[in-house]
């Protein structure tokens, strides 16, 4: 079936830029990758088809959450992260392997059938978003073998979650490290970009072995403005933690994800 999307010289840079920038502030700012908001602006506004959406919408969320990582150093040392070791490499041994088998799967959908799938996949971040600032550090929910068992598990399920929909997977490793390693809530959304990041490198590999991965070749003028658009937003972000409280930026966001999956639920 012959694609309708624009040709990338179509596409707005100045678009693309802002659209990166504003995204990347909020992956600083809530130590998520943004691309849970980036993937309906792939899609709506810049018409990618679905997997080349996913698929661009992996490239630009490694971009922030690498330097998301390094901006938000200023707010929690690197000492602190690493410190924290056995609970990101815990997580890792699962969430590796389920981005690999995620990703294999996102491939072999039709393009109707994965527009379901993230628009399903939106509102339950969205639900998670809502509880997310609910929740407070304290004592982990397990501990020895048990905490080491539930650790690959969470990551397994996060690790595919994060693969089809080429997100960093934040917004659910943020409540696990909370709940499961007891790590403060601030000191969570670190470890969270520290493990998100080795974790969609694999989902990464997993999708160039498509031929959907030809997108970024074919968008990559746009593909390099978005990424310093994300760059610039993600240290803003980084500037901003801790000063806009998440009480009021967590329910919008919530609504915009909802939004966000009706209009990919009914996308054509």
């Amino acid at each position: 079936m012959p694609s309708t999307q624009p040709a990338a010289a179509q596409r707005s840079l100045p678009a693309g830029f802002l659209g990166g920038a504003g995204i990347g502030t909020l992956g600083g700012l809530i130590g998520l990758g943004g691309a849970e908001f980036r993937l309906p602006l792939l899609i709506g506004l810049f018409r990618f088809v679905a997997l080349e959406a996913v698929i661009l919408n992996k490239a630009m969320s490694l971009v922030v959450v690498a330097s998301a990582l390094l901006f938000r150093t200023r707010a929690v040392p690197l000492d602190e992260v690493l410190s924290q070791w056995p609970a990101v490499v815990n997580l890792l041994a699962g969430s590796l392997l389920g981005a690999w088998f995620g990703a294999g799967w996102a491939t072999r959908l039709r393009s109707e059938t994965l527009y379901k799938v993230i628009a399903v996949l939106l509102v339950v971040i969205a639900v998670v978003l809502l509880l997310e600032h609910q929740i407070t550090g304290g004592a982990a929910l397990f501990s020895g073998p048990a905490q080491l068992v539930a650790g690959v598990a969470a990551g397994f399920g996060i690790g595919i979650f994060a693969a089809i929909l080429g997100v960093a997977g934040g917004e659910l490793l943020i409540p696990t490290l909370v709940l499961l390693f007891g790590a403060d809530i601030k000191l969570a959304g670190s470890l969270s970009l520290a493990v998100s990041l080795p974790t969609m490198l694999v989902g990464f590999t997993r999708y160039s072995r498509d031929q959907s991965f030809s997108v970024l070749g074919r968008n990559r003028l746009f593909v390099l403005v978005m990424a310093v658009g994300s760059i610039v937003g993600s240290y803003i972000g980084g500037l901003l933690l801790g000063v806009v409280p998440s009480a009021i930026l967590l329910p919008i966001l919530a609504a915009i994800l909802v939004v966000s999956a009706v209009k990919v639920w009914q996308h054509r």
